[in-house]
């Protein structure tokens, strides 16, 4: 029997940036997403998920400790491709390209302070390679 908990899906992030558009922006050029406004806000559309960069005017901004939102690509090739864009485009690291237990990653802040990772399981030890809904 399905609960509606086991029907249910992600649906959003959403978090504020004192600099909205600079912030949708990044999402735009480097990762594929589409925009829209709302108001102040920013909302960013990729495939099966929402963003929504809320305008923090006037209010203060803290992120918890390790804070951060991650995306998966296929292959170490391909994060090591997007960190050397990235360098290009003078994005903000935190790390290098670290090889990992649980695959291959970086970590950059983008513009409005979000720390992002980006990662693969594709070089994963066996233990870590299916992710969440993934066998």
């Amino acid at each position: 029997m399905l609960t509606v908990s086991s029907t249910m899906k992600f649906n959003h992030i959403s978090f504020p940036s004192h600099d909205v558009d600079a912030t949708a922006a990044f999402f735009v050029r480097h990762l594929g997403c589409s925009v829209s406004d709302f108001g102040s806000s920013k909302i960013l559309k990729r495939h099966d998920f929402d963003i929504v960069v809320e305008d923090a005017a006037g209010r203060a901004v803290q992120w918890p400790d390790n804070f951060h939102i991650g995306f998966e690509l296929p292959s170490a090739a391909d994060v090591v491709a997007m960190y050397e864009d990235f360098k290009l485009a003078s994005v903000v690291f935190e790390t290098e390209v670290i090889r990992h237990v649980r695959g291959s990653r970086f970590f950059c802040q983008i513009p409005g302070g979000v720390l992002v990772e980006i990662n693969t399981r594709e070089d994963a030890a066996e233990a870590y390679r299916a992710g969440f809904g993934r066998a």
